[in-house]
């Protein structure tokens, strides 16, 4: 029988001999069990970058589709605004000329408005009904101004009175020719009898005189045809 004195010291070689391997058994698990939470995490991690990177893709898309439908619309309504201006330019050619320079000149300026790639469509648009509104304006406004009466070397400076649409008439600087525009004949005609209209409307025009009823030329209607 052996006894356990002889053995303590056999068994006691045998655990210092063993213990540098269960350390390094322990130190592996360590390794394997931090390995394994590195990869769930960079797992996570890409997960996390797929969804970005899909809700990018997602955003992109919708952007480009945004982009086409802006160039379409562009083109679209680039010939519809152009169309408004060349509309109103013939308004202002056809209707009463009063205030004609000033009104040529704006309608020129939305021309070379809708040539320029630095002015957004936008605000093409609001200076496009910004014009309409003023001409629309006219027909509810009485005023006096000076301007040029005729071309060339007839051409004078006479004051002129707006009664809105309905009638323009003029009168010379020193009040020696008094008439109005004929509508009808494209034309001005001198008329004396309108002398004190004339005179009555600059001065309620110019806030120099209380409103009162004037006697105007008012061109006849005209048949309108379907």
């Amino acid at each position: 029988m052996i006894k356990v004195k002889t053995l303590l010291p056999v068994l006691a070689a045998l655990g210092a001999a063993a213990a540098p391997a269960f350390a390094q058994q322990g130190e592996a698990a360590g390794r394997y069990a931090q390995a394994m939470a590195d990869a769930d995490s960079l797992e996570r991690y890409n997960n996390q970058l797929q969804d970005q990177v899909k809700s990018q893709q997602t955003e992109i898309a919708s952007i480009e589709h945004q982009l086409a439908e802006i160039d379409t619309t562009n083109r679209e309504v680039q010939p519809l605004m152009e169309q408004m201006v060349e509309t109103l330019a013939q308004f202002v050619d056809l209707d009463v000329p009063f205030m004609i320079e000033e009104r040529k000149a704006r309608v020129q300026g939305l021309k070379d408005m809708m040539a320029r790639a630095d002015v957004t469509m936008s605000e093409k648009y609001r200076r496009i009904i910004e014009a309409y509104q003023v001409e629309l304006e006219y027909g509810r406004t009485l005023s006096a101004y000076q301007g040029r009466l005729g071309t060339g070397a007839d051409a004078r400076t006479v004051e002129f009175v707006q009664l809105g649409r309905v009638s323009l008439l003029y009168r010379t600087i020193d009040g020696s020719e008094t008439g109005y525009w004929d509508a009808a004949k494209k034309s001005w005609v001198p008329d004396a009898s309108y002398k004190q209209a004339v005179e009555t409307a600059i001065r309620v025009a110019k806030r120099d005189g209380a409103a009162e009823l004037l006697t105007v030329p008012v061109p006849a209607p005209q048949e309108v045809r379907s």
